[in-house]
């Protein structure tokens, strides 16, 4: 694997000042607290709380300059949809950041490197280091390149709406009923369960998903349920 610098310099952070900032910033909780590692390795966290501050920021002035004519709460709701987990996640994903993590052996084991919130978690950090580096306007231009990019199909496609809402919303204005989401299938054990949700209208399916919690098993559901409904109106 090449060295933290040289990839840094890929994603485009170069002139690096101070590289343990970043070394830090891919460091997770569980690799500090593995076999008792030496004094001086620090864990990712302070650096997610910067950037995470950071990152709001950037975001918030974006849109509010983009969308003169959008109201506080919508500039809100795209800002949320923007920085949730699964969003950064995903462009932590794309980046290659989960090969470069340092974490436990045990949490290696349970798919650490690929999981949301780890993901998520070090992009924020990374961000902190960044700024700590080199500044706001490194930042900024980060920021814009990986992340403001999805923002245009986000406002478009209205993206910041959580597919349960829609799609009830969508329910009301066709069937004049409220979607019913029914547990079919719990499977695995407490610590790791997967649910399988359906959505009904009127006693009919229209969707199923699978998910780690209800919640996100009936947000596929409705995702489903979604392009079902748009299929059919075609």
């Amino acid at each position: 694997m090449e060295d933290l610098k040289a990839y840094l310099e890929k994603l485009g952070i170069r002139g690096v000042k101070n590289i343990s900032y970043f070394e830090e910033a891919f460091t997770h909780r569980s690799y500090v607290n593995e076999a008792k590692r030496k004094q001086g390795i620090n864990h990712n966290e302070r650096l997610e709380f910067l950037g995470d501050a950071v990152l709001e920021l950037i975001i918030s002035q974006y849109l509010f300059q983009t969308f003169p004519d959008r109201p506080e709460g919508e500039l809100t709701s795209f800002r949320a949809a923007t920085v949730k987990t699964e969003t950064l996640a995903s462009v932590a994903r794309t980046l290659g950041y989960g090969q470069y993590l340092r974490m436990s052996n045990g949490e290696e084991a349970t798919g650490g490197r690929d999981k949301d919130y780890l993901l998520a978690n070090t992009f924020e950090a990374v961000l902190g280091a960044l700024y700590l580096d080199q500044g706001i306007e490194a930042c900024e231009s980060y920021v814009r390149e990986k992340l403001i990019i999805l923002i245009p199909s986000i406002v478009e496609n209205r993206l910041d709406i959580d597919p349960k809402t829609k799609f009830q919303e969508l329910a009301q204005e066709l069937f004049k009923v409220t979607p019913i989401y029914e547990v079919i299938k719990e499977e695995g054990p407490d610590h790791n369960k997967i649910f399988t949700m359906a959505v009904i209208i009127n006693g009919k399916e229209l969707g199923r998903g699978e998910g780690a919690s209800k919640q996100k098993a009936e947000e596929q559901a409705a995702t489903a349920a979604l392009l079902s409904v748009a299929a059919d109106n075609k």
